[in-house]
């Protein structure tokens, strides 16, 4: 539930964030190629249902699904970040580190804008 304006703007940008990691994900899949040998159907389930699975309390604003979101996040911004690492600067995993941190830093910014009243 979201507690007021602020919150209301900071769950836009957490959505919109997570939208786009969900799109950086897929798009990474086929550029600059597809892994040969690797079925297409399998990489994209690894990559995306564990994000996947936080998208009813990411749409709703549920502070306890933003939490687990934000755990899982963390593992997808370390991947990221050794394969951008490892490709030297490559712009899909550049573009991943980016998003997955500034998704986890809009969802903690929500989190601490969205907290319940006390009384």
């Amino acid at each position: 539930m979201l507690q007021n304006e602020t919150a209301k703007l900071t769950a836009r940008v957490t959505i919109l964030l997570y939208l786009a990691v969900l799109a950086t994900l897929v798009v990474t899949t086929f550029y600059p190629a597809p892994v040969e040998g690797v079925s297409v159907t399998l990489m994209l389930s690894v990559k995306l249902v564990p994000l996947l699975a936080f998208a009813v309390p990411v749409f709703r604003g549920h502070n306890r699904g933003y939490i687990w979101m934000a755990f899982v996040v963390i593992f997808y911004f370390t991947q990221a970040v050794v394969s951008a690492w490892l490709s030297e600067g490559a712009p899909g995993p550049v573009m991943l580190t980016a998003l997955t941190f500034l998704l986890f830093v809009s969802a903690m910014i929500h989190l601490k804008v969205n907290r319940p009243s006390a009384g």
